[in-house]
Formats: structure tokens, C-alpha cells, sequence
């Protein structure tokens, strides 16, 4: 029987692609793309042929059904999106659990995507730590921090370079200007960057140099110890 794949690809340097990913994306019948033009790219650079499907949050809701049909009927696809794994903060979710409601077998690869990382390398302990994805652009955005007030895990979050400055205001906000916190830019790419520092530190940084690319920000959870203090004060 058919099955559907979940292949991740490179956030970046292009060589972090896997010979099991180029083996997939070059077996099945047909790949579909958050964006044909972003993954033309790549295939070309794969000496891919190209057997694209146009994929995106868009129009997902009313191709999943038929994407699955096509499977069933026998027909291998791969899901791709611009970068990173399918799924994490991009579209995937919906077609995998329709496949899985309708017996199709599911196969992810193991790939690149941007938040291990920036999490490994943030020097916060890496054993257990949430991943909160984008925050809510506006309404809902306060409320979520808020939740996250006593979280003692590490944090880790995606945001664009036009929201990070009022991103690390509002951590300032909520978790304090001396919480530690981790910020990468563009990895895997030329201008890699990783800076490190007390939420105001940080802050300082980016408010004298626009930030530019894509960015992962790591939040040090919560102290312990401090918590215990307020519980004894309380």
C-alpha cells in the first residue's frame, strides 16, 4: 500500500538535506509543496525532477481528502515545506490526521528544523523544555505569556525579526529583565548568530541592531528556587 512521507528539509545549507530524504523525494509520485517555488529550488539543486502539488494553510482544508484518495488509490507522496519538518509551525498537521483516520500509512523522517538547535546550543538544560511555536500576533499574545509566568522548563519560541524587540519587551514584562534567554538568527546560514544574555541585555542588543532573518528565541525556565522563596513568603 501506499503511504504518505514527512520529509524534512534543509532551514538553510542545503547539504543538511538526508540520502534517505533525496531517496524519498525521488521514489514517490508526486510531492507536495507549502511553496512550488522554494521547492523547485531545492530539487533542481537535488537534480530532482519535478513532480510538484501545491500545499499551504490556504488550501489545505480542501485538498487533504483528495490527497489522501490519491494515496489510497495507490499513489506515494511526500510532504515538504519551505524548511524544517512538516508540521512544526507549518502545514502538515491536518493531512497527517487524515491519513491516519483513513489508514494510510505515515512515515516521517528524522531532518532538520530550527528549534534543537538553537537549543542545544543555548547552554539552558535541554532534558525537558516546551515548545511554544509563534505567539499570537496580537489578541491572545499576553494571555499565553501569562500562562507561562511559573513555567521552570526551558521555553522555546519562533518569531519574526519585525516582532523580536517587542517579543523580548514583553518577556521583560513577564518574566523578568534578568531572566536568562538565547537568541539565533539565520541558522545553518552565513550570518549564523547566536546572542546570549539577561532578557535586558538582549533587548539593549536588538534595539541597536535591527534584527534581519529568521529567529529562534530560548527562554531559561523559571528558578526554583525562587519559587520556593514566594511560596515560603506566601
Amino acid at each position: 500500500m501506499a503511504k504518505l512521507y514527512i520529509v524534512p528539509t534543509p532551514i538553510g545549507n542545503l547539504d543538511d538535506i538526508t540520502l534517505r530524504a533525496v531517496n524519498v523525494l525521488r521514489s514517490v509520485d508526486f510531492i507536495l509543496a507549502e511553496d512550488t517555488r522554494t521547492t523547485s529550488f531545492l530539487l533542481k539543486h537535488l537534480g530532482i525532477e519535478q513532480k510538484l502539488r501545491s500545499h499551504h494553510k490556504f488550501n489545505e482544508h480542501a485538498t487533504v481528502q483528495l490527497v489522501a484518495e490519491s494515496i489510497a488509490a495507490g499513489r506515494d507522496a511526500a510532504l515538504v515545506s519551505d524548511a524544517g519538518t512538516p508540521g512544526i509551525s507549518d502545514p502538515g498537521f491536518l493531512l497527517v490526521r487524515t491519513c491516519v483516520e483513513a489508514g494510510i500509512e505515515v512515515e516521517t523522517l528524522p531532518g532538520a528544523t530550527a528549534l534543537i538547535p538553537a537549543l542545544v546550543q543555548s547552554g539552558f538544560p535541554c532534558d525537558r523544555f516546551c515548545f511554544e511555536g509563534f505567539l499570537p500576533q496580537k489578541k491572545g499574545r499576553s494571555k499565553q505569556l501569562q500562562t507561562l509566568a511559573d513555567e521552570e522548563r526551558t521555553m522555546v519560541f519562533y518569531e519574526s525579526p519585525y516582532r523580536v524587540v517587542k517579543c523580548l519587551e514583553q518577556f521583560a514584562e513577564v518574566f523578568g529583565s534578568e531572566r536568562r534567554v538565547s537568541v539565533s538568527r539565520e541558522l545553518t546560514k552565513k550570518f549564523e548568530q547566536t546572542v546570549r544574555g539577561t532578557v535586558a541585555e538582549v533587548l539593549d542588543h536588538f534595539r541597536t541592531t535591527e534584527p534581519k532573518g529568521e529567529f529562534v528565541i530560548v527562554v531559561a525556565g523559571k528558578p526554583k528556587v525562587r519559587r520556593a522563596q514566594e511560596s515560603q513568603e506566601e
